[in-house]
């Protein structure tokens, strides 16, 4: 029966497949051997059906709340100047680069809201001195992008 459907629940956002709370229907070993034992889902019953239901109406609650909240975010990090200092070489290049959670803690210390590491999407890894775009998810609706300022320390 490895080839048959199963049905679960997401207990995490899923990219391509859906948020939190989301009923979905995936191959048995998809969700058997990579789903399931991540803690990304949980098998689908009519009991779990029902606190799912609770969740999703105490989160579409906050919902609202929260598109709102993240639209001040992204107002205020608009405002932000976000510099990081690292170490470098001749001609601009850093030893290492710059991680996620160097920019989230580049911006807290900016003054900027607290951002979780898995929000901010660097698209190439950055490993040069200088101004950097990185695109920033405070909310499936809302997005925006900063720029950081790597100098050499």
């Amino acid at each position: 029966m490895s080839g048959s459907p199963m049905r679960l629940i997401l207990t995490q956002e899923v990219t391509g497949l859906g948020a939190p709370g989301d009923v979905v229907e995936v191959a048995g070993g998809y969700g058997r051997n990579y789903l399931v034992p991540r803690g990304l889902a949980m098998p689908w019953s009519r009991g779990a059906q029902k606190q799912i239901d609770l969740i999703k109406r105490a989160r579409a609650a906050r919902e609202i709340r929260s598109v709102e909240e993240a639209r001040e975010a992204a107002a205020r990090l608009a405002s932000l100047r976000v510099t990081l200092a690292r170490r470098a070489g001749s001609g601009g290049r850093l030893f290492g680069s710059v991680s996620t959670s160097d920019i989230a803690e580049a911006v807290r210390a900016a003054g900027g809201p607290e951002l979780d590491r898995r929000k901010i999407e660097v698209g190439n890894p950055i490993k040069t001195i200088g101004a950097h775009q990185v695109a920033i998810r405070l909310h499936p609706e809302v997005s925006t992008a900063i720029e950081v300022e790597v100098v050499a320390a």
